[in-house]
């Protein structure tokens, strides 16, 4: 049955984007970001940590890494809590090793059932940020702006509670947004957003409640998305996590710095066999010159410091 004219016909559709989210710039036209020491790449590694409830919902969607065999789903739902009580240990004692800090990702739900992780993080330098509740409650556009914004000040009010932080970091389950996300993250007192992939540096959001900085959260190289997503191997992960330093890095000898993100999901990277890819990826990038290791939220406060 053909269909009518106005199918294709969607209302928020205008010249460039169907959005009024941010203003479209070339990154190459943009002043150039002075990090500090003269730096050319900062190096933000984030760590995530999630839970995923054994009744998760499949509607509207099930967030990535979702439990996806019929109930009660314990093979997957145990295989990701491996990272909440032996991967995330790994990675840290690691990063100590290597003297890297970074920011944390967690489920609102992490501080609620592990506050011990919580304090060990933050005892570890983590700056702590916002990933949700937990991993079966995904933000969309059918959720009241209501229901949503107590998701929100749910999930900040444990991670602040249990790790004495402001919490000024947010990723959404799934990086998933409703139309009203920004401005309830906005009046939750976030800082930065890493929901969107559509840039190499940090850009202001338009909200109506107030400034909210988007964050150059890798995507392509995100380890979930590259190992069970894309199906690549682990050696592709450390080579196009390779490449992506080396592009940045020349950038950033005529074009400013450059931030290189390096999400590592707990339960994906945390395992003995892929740790070795994780500390080869950043002995490879710490062996240059010119690095600064900083949190989201130093990125975001030097970024708005600048002209």
């Amino acid at each position: 049955m053909p269909v009518s004219d106005d199918y294709f016909v969607y209302p928020k559709r205008g010249y460039g984007m169907d959005h009024e989210r941010y203003a479209w710039s070339n990154l190459f036209e943009r002043g150039p970001v002075a990090l500090p020491g003269n730096a050319r790449v900062a190096l933000w590694v984030t760590p995530l940590l999630e839970w995923f409830p054994l009744n998760s919902p499949a509607k509207p969607f099930v967030a990535p890494g979702g439990l996806s065999m019929p109930y009660p789903d314990f093979r997957h739902y145990t295989n990701r809590d491996y990272g909440n009580r032996v991967g995330i240990f790994r990675i840290v004692e690691l990063l100590r090793e290597l003297s890297v800090k970074g920011s944390a990702f967690l489920n609102g739900a992490i501080a609620e059932r592990y506050p011990y992780v919580v304090r060990h993080l933050v005892d570890a330098g983590f700056e702590i940020a916002g990933h949700g509740l937990d991993m079966g409650h995904v933000h969309h556009g059918g959720l009241s702006e209501a229901d949503e914004a107590a998701l929100v000040e749910r999930a900040l009010g444990l991670l602040r509670s249990v790790s004495g932080q402001e919490v000024r970091g947010w990723l959404s389950p799934g990086r998933a947004q409703s139309y009203l996300t920004p401005e309830i993250l906005v009046r939750n007192d976030i800082a930065y957003c890493c929901d969107w992939a559509n840039d190499d540096m940090p850009f202001e959001m338009k909200t109506k409640d107030g400034d909210l900085l988007a964050m150059p959260y890798a995507y392509e190289t995100d380890d979930r998305v590259c190992l069970h997503d894309y199906h690549h191997t682990d050696a592709d992960w450390l080579v196009q996590s390779k490449d992506r330093f080396d592009c940045l890095y020349r950038e950033a000898a005529e074009r400013g710095g450059r931030v290189m993100s390096i999400p590592l999901h707990a339960w994906v990277m945390g395992v003995p066999y892929r740790l070795g890819y994780v500390r080869e990826l950043l002995e490879y990038i710490l062996s240059h010159e010119g690095l600064w290791v900083a949190t989201g939220a130093e990125i975001a406060d030097l970024v708005r410091r600048q002209p």
